[in-house]
C-alpha cells in the first residue's frame, strides 16, 4: 500500500480547496471564451473575472478597481519595485527596505542599486521585527519609497505594518507590502495597514498555482509591464487566466469566512508541536516573534544537527516539511532570514520549517512529533558516533 501523505509545507504551497478547484473548472472546459471577446461565451469569462475582482477587493478592503491580476507574488512584488525608476527617476531616489524580505523583493532592490538607486536594508531584532524607530533613523530627505513585508515566510512574524504605514502616509513617502504569506491567513484590509501596494498570490490561500494579485492604490500609478492589448486596465496586457482568477477569488472568500477558526486550530497544532519537540529535544531554538507569528509557521533549529538531514529523514517517512523558503531550496546556504536573526551558519543550516494548513488534522501533527523526534535521535547517534 502506498504510505500516507502528511503535508506540513504549506508556507510553500497549499492544497487548493474543493471549492475554489470546482468553480475553476466550467472556465477549463465548457465556458473557455476568450475574456476580451465580444460574444455571449467570452462575457461569461468576462464575468467571472470582474466577480473574483470584487471578491479580492472586499477581502482586503479595496476598491474594485484597485486590483490587478498577474502571475503570481514575484511578478506583484517585481512589478511594484521595477516601477521605482519610471516614479521616481534613477538618482536622488532612495528606498527602504529589510535583509528579511523574499527574494523577489531583495534581487529587484539589487537591480535597483545597478540603476543608480540608493537602497537601505534594515535590520531587525532578534525575533524577526523591524522596528518604527530604526526606519525612522533611516529615513533621509530623498527617501521616496518603503518596501516591507507583510508575514515573513520563513518565521512567521508579523511586521508591525500598520503603524509604519500610518507614520509614512504623513510622510509623504509610498509604502509596499508583500502580503503573500499573510494573505487568507490573518485579516488583511489596505486601508487599515495604510499602504499603497500590496503583493498576494493564490497557491498560498488554497486558490490555484500561477495567479497573483496587486493592489495598487487610487490615484498611483505603475508603468504598463506587458504591451498589446487592453487587459488588466491596459497594464498587463495577455490573455486573462480566467480559471485561476476565478479560483483566487472563491478561495480567499472562504478562508476569511473561517479565518478564526482555522487560526485558532493552527496555533494549537504549532503550540504542540513545539511541547512535544522539546519534551523529547530539549535544547531546541524556535524562531521568530513568539507573540506576533502567523497561526501555522513554527521554525525550529536543532543542537548539533542538519536541517536537511532532518528534511530528508522525515520526507522517507510520508512527511513533508521544509529547511526555508521553497524559492531558496536545494542551494547549500544558510537562510538569509535566520543569519538575520543573529543565528550561526551551523544553527541556521540545523532549522526545519513546519507549516501547518487548514486541512491538517492533531493526528498528524502528533506524527510529526515523533517523526522530528525519532529522526533527531538518528542523527545525534550518527554524528556522537563519529
Amino acid at each position: 500500500m502506498p504510505r500516507e501523505l502528511i503535508y506540513a509545507d504549506n508556507a510553500a504551497t497549499t492544497k487548493m480547496s474543493d471549492v475554489a478547484f470546482a468553480k475553476m473548472l466550467p472556465f477549463l472546459q465548457e465556458q473557455y471564451g476568450n475574456a476580451s471577446s465580444q460574444y455571449s461565451l467570452a462575457m461569461k469569462s468576462k464575468r467571472a473575472i470582474e466577480q473574483a475582482r470584487e471578491q479580492v477587493a472586499v477581502g482586503i478592503g479595496a476598491e474594485r478597481n484597485n486590483i490587478i491580476f498577474t502571475s503570481g507574488g514575484s511578478e506583484s512584488n517585481s512589478w511594484v519595485l521595477s516601477s521605482v525608476p519610471v516614479l521616481f527617476g534613477n538618482k536622488g531616489t532612495h528606498i527602504i527596505t529589510s535583509g528579511i524580505e523574499h527574494h523577489s523583493v531583495l534581487r529587484a532592490c539589487h537591480a535597483l542599486e545597478q540603476k543608480g538607486i540608493d537602497v537601505t536594508y534594515l535590520s531587525v531584532d532578534r525575533v524577526g521585527r523591524v522596528t518604527l524607530d530604526n526606519l525612522k533613523a533611516a529615513i533621509r530627505p530623498d527617501t521616496k519609497f518603503v518596501s516591507l513585508m507583510l508575514a515573513n515566510n520563513e518565521i512567521g512574524t508579523i511586521q508591525p505594518i500598520a503603524e509604519i504605514g500610518r507614520y509614512l502616509r504623513d510622510k509623504n513617502i509610498l509604502f509596499h507590502t508583500d502580503a503573500v504569506q499573510a494573505m487568507g491567513h490573518i485579516p488583511v484590509n489596505v486601508n487599515e495597514l495604510y499602504v499603497d501596494f500590496l503583493a498576494a498570490s493564490a497557491h498560498k490561500f488554497n486558490g490555484a498555482k500561477g495567479t497573483g494579485i496587486l493592489y495598487k492604490r487610487s490615484g498611483i500609478s505603475v508603468p504598463q509591464i506587458v504591451f498589446g492589448g487592453e487587459q488588466e486596465y491596459g497594464l498587463r496586457s495577455g490573455t486573462e487566466n480566467v480559471a485561476g482568477i476565478v479560483a483566487a477569488g472563491y478561495a480567499l472568500e472562504e478562508n476569511i469566512s473561517d479565518m478564526r477558526g482555522t487560526a485558532n486550530r493552527l496555533v494549537t497544532f504549532v503550540q504542540a508541536t513545539i511541547d512535544g519537540i522539546r519534551a523529547k529535544v530539549p535544547n531546541i531554538c524556535v524562531n521568530g516573534d513568539p507573540e506576533n507569528r502567523l497561526p501555522g509557521i513554527v521554525n525550529i533549529a536543532f543542537e548539533n544537527s542538519s536541517g536537511e538531514s532532518l528534511m530528508h529523514l522525515l520526507d522517507l517517512k510520508g512527511i513533508c516539511v521544509s529547511t526555508s523558503s521553497a524559492c531558496t531550496s536545494g542551494k547549500d546556504e544558510p537562510s538569509h532570514v535566520l543569519m538575520a536573526l543573529g543565528l550561526s551558519e551551523k544553527q541556521a543550516k540545523s532549522a526545519i520549517r513546519i507549516s501547518y494548513g487548514k486541512y491538517n488534522t492533531m493526528q498528524e501533527v502528533e506524527s510529526v512529533i515523533f517523526a522530528v523526534c525519532n529522526a533527531y535521535d538518528k542523527i545525534f547517534r550518527a554524528t556522537s558516533n563519529l
